[in-house]
């Protein structure tokens, strides 16, 4: 069992580290929480909230190329059960460049939207609040 008090991490690779640090940072209200050079020949720049157990962490491996998504229907999902927040937030992804698009899987249009970013990446951002 992972402890309740873990932090997960998401990371994925990126020909755009700054640009989509700057989107993930500004769209999403997340802080830099830290950021590298020449790890090992990797670049990364880790953004979440200093009071929250996930972050996101974006990388790139110097003299590679990673390309775009491979599939449509690789997003994270966010519940904002507030609708004045959701309007609020998605009213700030999209002035820093995400791109509305229609989901994959209609679910997310229901009662949301989805967002993709400069590599073809998904956020969705829920009006509802999570339950199971």
């Amino acid at each position: 069992m992972i402890p309740p008090t873990s932090v997960m991490r998401v990371v994925r690779p990126t020909n755009n580290l700054q640009a989509i640090g700057k989107m993930y940072a500004e769209g999403l209200g997340f802080e830099i929480l830290s950021q590298f050079e020449g790890h090992d020949g990797f670049d990364g720049i880790v953004l979440g909230h200093k009071n929250h157990p996930y972050h996101l962490e974006f990388t790139h491996q110097r003299g590679t190329s990673v390309g775009r998504a491979p599939t449509q229907d690789n997003l994270i999902a966010f519940y904002i059960p507030d609708s004045n927040e959701w309007e609020a937030a998605c009213s700030r992804i999209q002035a820093v460049g995400f791109n509305q698009v229609p989901s994959y899987n209609p679910y997310w249009d229901v009662a949301g939207k989805t967002y993709e970013d400069l590599d073809g990446y998904r956020i969705v951002l829920q009006n509802r609040e999570w339950s199971r």
